[in-house]
């Protein structure tokens, strides 16, 4: 692969910026500058440096971020930051987007890729995929809206009632719910059908895949091939 077209690739910016980048000696790969752009490398498993920062060639992203509390999941926020802004330019370039969406005030788990296959499945709520999270209540839970969870509750302009996959309590003013659709603020209405009220909601699993315990809020990083293969624990990727 030339080398212009390799660094377009990976979110450097256009060709004719990816040759002057390379042109002006900013590209080193094992330690060599290399300003030749139409040099041709091998891109698997290769390691290179742009103006000193240290990237890995990846055909696909694949990402974990932690997210934190006040960010929009949206290229173009209106009230809050962005997510994308926690990220590198170059991912952002390359066209990395959100896995499904966390409200400005959710926090917690959040997958980003630029696989649109990828995207689709796990963001999909016909593929079931359950999603765990933390919910901090403004009243006490109680057993009956445990119950009403785990029964069903009706949602407005939904034709059947919306059964969690699991929930328990686990303090007196918290649930962990799990959920497998994908709806428009489905765990708040959800609790608000059963009678309380969420005053914090935290993602804290998607399918198998846990957020790491040492990303904290506002750290992202590569998901590795044995991260995909927890994440696929409840369903293969078709």
């Amino acid at each position: 692969m030339k080398l212009e077209r390799l660094l377009h690739s990976q979110g450097f910016g256009s060709r004719k910026e990816c040759r002057a980048l390379i042109r002006a000696g900013l590209l080193s790969i094992a330690g060599e500058t290399i300003d030749d752009p139409f040099a041709d490398v091998s891109p698997e498993n290769l390691v290179f440096s742009v103006d000193g920062d240290e990237w890995q060639y990846r055909e696909k992203a694949y990402l974990v971020l932690h997210k934190p509390a006040n960010y929009e999941c949206s290229h173009q926020p209106q009230f809050h930051p962005s997510v994308f802004s926690l990220l590198p330019a170059p991912l952002v370039t390359r066209g990395v987007q959100c896995v499904g969406r966390l409200d400005q005030d959710s926090t917690g788990l959040m997958l980003l890729s630029d696989d649109g296959q990828f995207i689709h499945y796990w963001s999909s709520g016909k593929k079931r995929v359950p999603k765990v999270y933390e919910v901090a209540t403004a009243e006490p839970v109680t057993d009956a809206q445990v119950e009403a969870l785990l029964a069903g509750v009706q949602l407005h302009d939904e034709p059947a009632p919306i059964v969690a996959a699991a929930c328990e309590r686990t303090a007196e003013r918290a649930l962990r719910l799990t959920v497998t659709e994908g709806k428009y603020h489905q765990v708040k209405r959800m609790v608000a059908a059963a009678g309380n009220h969420v005053d914090r909601l935290h993602r804290s699993r998607i399918g198998g895949f846990d957020l790491p315990a040492e990303l904290a809020p506002g750290e992202w990083r590569w998901l590795d091939e044995a991260d995909l293969a927890r994440l696929a624990e409840f369903a293969a990727l078709s």
